[in-house]
């Protein structure tokens, strides 16, 4: 079964594990702690082996296997790396979530690597460690990609600061798998034959933990919690009983390298160990390994984004197109020249580019600046702005499509590159640049308010189309002096109005630790706060099919224009569902809602969800569709689920089981909730509501299916 090249940076998790105490020292044991480490074995003033972690975490790794399709009976660990970020604590609730990240071609007959990297969380909201796990596939190669990457370890070329000599006893494999590696390689002799070994072999894990032991019982004895990251190669399998020999060497403050031998045959077993310890890191938010591209970068706010970005790690495209505040002129390359310069001189990673943003070219090579100089695109400040103020009856022409074509479509014509880039990687983080003149309104403008508020639909839409992939897609408002205001503000206020009072906003919603999206923020003079298009609960007026009078939308114009309890909407879909509630009512069956089911929810009986499709085209009624082409795909979730599409074209219902490729509206629901909305026991808006009936793409398209069938 070849590799399936498809579940490469797709998303795995979050899977959750709960542990205590027990499992802490049930781990230590597997990894022949004792009496000598009695700190990781008896609950008082327990500590924990950082090793633990990948132990912690194997239902999620075994999903690596699954989800890439390797053949299990040749798999065994080829390469492990952890980043400790935190100290883990001795019971509580991990979540973990990663991906597949390469497939390495070691060539026909000589196996493939797997592999994929996962960061867990603990239940009091801490970042624990970071897994980099490398499967090596002995029966996978040859499917023609890369080969892996060198990589060297230098060992000094003396004798080791410490020798540790271990003994695993002969059942150490059937202790240790109840870490939960179950993995049948290493207790059931006929699948160790079969896999071509005398005998069930240990696990490479398990060896890895009594190195573990042994690194911090000799570099930070009695503080597990110092241990930074921990790196090797899995380098030769060894037989339960067989003693072993770990080897390690300082090479500087901080860090040591190590291997560990068969002490019987001094063969390697685990090769080409580093070993990091020390004080816990402060915790900030970093940008290492990131590509950062800034619009407009070369003064103010952009240079003041730009610095501290690459301060964090971040590798920065600064773009300035160097022209007057107004957009005139043919620009200047010594803006961004010089932030970058201030940026290589701290230290930093940057290029300049000095493409404008007004035009789709100039967009198309600001992203490719990025993709030339670093590879990727992370993260997208769309910071680049021009002035042209005049009140609304001098606003010519062309003062106001220059600060759209700058604002609005300098936006699109950057993200829209950016993003398909940021889609190819799986992740992205997108800042907009909005104004209190497009919020709230200011005189003399119009151009630079509508452009700004614009920015913020750009962005309502954008978010929803980014979130599979891990983009989100947030906008700042910002009260800041920069070049557009330097002359316009007083002295002291403008002082105040410094650009680094708004970038520690901006930077956080460029960072990993972001998780909103689809958000607007004022952000100044050390205050900010959210803003949100809110939506009052509104009135039906006359309702029951019947078209209001002029006169009676004035007697309930209070009514109507409320805000006593208003609220903020993350998508047109979530507006529709509450309109069509308010219409129905509770005593309204399955009115609108019946729509997201399959034929209004009247139906009885049906005992399976197969039963209810098979009888959808005798329950067709024709004369009702009209001209409706529409494809509906129904995904239902559960062991009596499975997905079916019904299109309607042409007064024709078919109706298959299966993924139909271009589906208008999808309906996804549980087996079970189907049912009951079938069988009259859920009403279909209920189940719209609260959220067990998630509907996707046109959900007005979904009114129509009440209306044609008739079960």
């Amino acid at each position: 079964m070849a590799l399936n090249m498809d579940a490469l940076g797709k998303k795995i998790g979050p899977i959750s594990k709960d542990y205590s105490w027990k499992d802490v020292v049930l781990y230590a044991l597997g990894v022949g702690a004792g009496f000598s480490n009695l700190e990781y074995c008896y609950e008082k003033n327990l500590k924990v082996i950082p090793s633990f972690s990948i132990a912690s975490v194997f239902d999620f790794i075994t999903q690596f296997g699954i989800q890439s399709g390797v053949n299990l009976a040749g798999i065994l660990h080829g390469e492990q790396e952890l980043i400790f970020h935190n100290p883990i604590p001795t019971e509580g609730t991990l979540s973990t979530e990663g991906k597949l990240t390469h497939y390495y071609d070691k060539g026909q007959k000589k196996g493939a690597l797997v592999v994929g990297e996962s960061e867990t969380r603990h239940s009091n909201g801490k970042k624990l460690f970071t897994s980099i796990l490398s499967i090596f596939a002995r029966l996978d190669g040859g499917f023609g990609g890369p080969d892996a990457p060198k990589k060297e370890v230098i060992f000094p070329d003396r004798q080791p600061d410490f020798l540790v000599e271990e003994a695993p006893a002969g059942n150490q494999p059937l202790l240790y798998r109840l870490s939960g590696d179950l993995f049948a390689l290493h207790a059931d002799p006929e699948f160790a034959k079969m896999a071509g070994f005398e005998m069930p072999i240990m696990h490479g894990l398990c060896t890895h933990g009594y190195s573990c032991r042994a690194l911090v019982n000799n570099l930070i004895p009695g503080e597990p919690e110092k241990a930074r990251r921990m790196y090797c190669r899995f380098s030769r399998t060894l037989y339960p009983g067989t003693p072993i020999k770990i080897l390690i060497w300082k090479t500087a403050p901080g860090k040591a390298v190590w291997r560990v031998l068969n002490a019987q045959t001094d063969d390697v077993v685990i090769d080409m160990g580093e070993f990091e310890y020390g004080d816990i890191p402060k915790e900030e938010i970093r940008f290492d390994g990131r590509v950062a591209i800034i619009t407009g970068a070369g003064a103010g706010l952009g240079r003041v984004y730009a610095l501290e970005l690459a301060k964090r790690g971040a590798k920065v495209v600064v773009n300035d197109l160097g022209g007057a505040r107004d957009g005139s002129g043919k620009g200047s390359s010594s803006a961004a020249d010089m932030v970058v310069q201030e940026i290589k001189q701290a230290g930093g990673s940057a290029v300049a580019n000095y493409d404008n943003v007004a035009t789709p070219e100039g967009g198309e090579n600001i992203v490719k600046t990025a993709l030339t100089a670093f590879g990727k695109v992370d993260i997208l400040i769309n910071n680049a702005g021009i002035l042209r103020d005049k009140s609304f009856t001098k606003m010519e022409p062309e003062n106001w499509q220059a600060v759209m074509n700058v604002h609005l479509n300098g936006a699109y014509n950057v993200t829209r590159p950016a993003f398909s880039a940021m889609k190819d990687n799986n992740y992205g983080r997108i800042v907009m640049t909005t104004s209190a003149a497009g919020l709230y309104g200011n005189f003399g403008q119009t151009n630079y308010s509508a452009a700004k508020l614009a920015l913020t639909g750009f962005m309502n839409t954008l978010k929803l189309e980014g979130q599979k992939y891990d983009i989100k897609v947030n906008t700042i408002a910002p009260v800041a002096a920069s070049r557009l205001t330097e002359d316009i503000l007083p002295p002291d206020l403008f002082e105040k109005m410094k650009p680094e009072y708004v970038a520690p906003m901006t930077i956080y919603l460029c960072s990993e630790k972001c998780k909103v999206t689809g958000n607007i923020y004022n952000a100044g003079m050390g205050f900010y706060n959210r803003v949100a298009v809110m939506t009052g609960p509104g009135a039906v007026v006359r309702g029951g099919g019947e078209y209001p009078e002029v006169e009676e939308i004035q007697k309930s114009l209070g009514k109507i224009s409320s805000l006593s309890g208003a609220k903020a909407y993350f998508q047109l879909n979530d507006q529709v569902g509450d309109v069509f509630t308010a219409l129905t009512g509770p005593q309204a069956g399955a009115d609108a809602g019946g729509s997201a089911a399959v034929a209004g929810g009247a139906a009885a009986g049906f005992s399976s969800v197969a039963a209810i499709f098979e009888a959808m085209p005798g329950a067709f009624q024709a004369d009702k569709a009209g001209s409706a082409d529409v494809v509906f795909q129904y995904i239902i979730a559960g062991a009596g689920g499975g997905d079916w599409s019904c299109a309607i074209k042409q007064g024709t219902c078919e109706v298959k089981a299966g993924k139909h490729e271009k589906p208008g509206c999808t309906l996804k629901i549980k087996d079970s909730d189907f049912l009951d909305m079938m069988n009259g026991k859920l009403k279909p808006m209920q189940a719209y509501t609260s959220g067990k009936l998630l509907i996707e793409g046109d959900i007005m398209k979904s009114q129509l299916i009440e209306k044609v069938f008739k079960l």
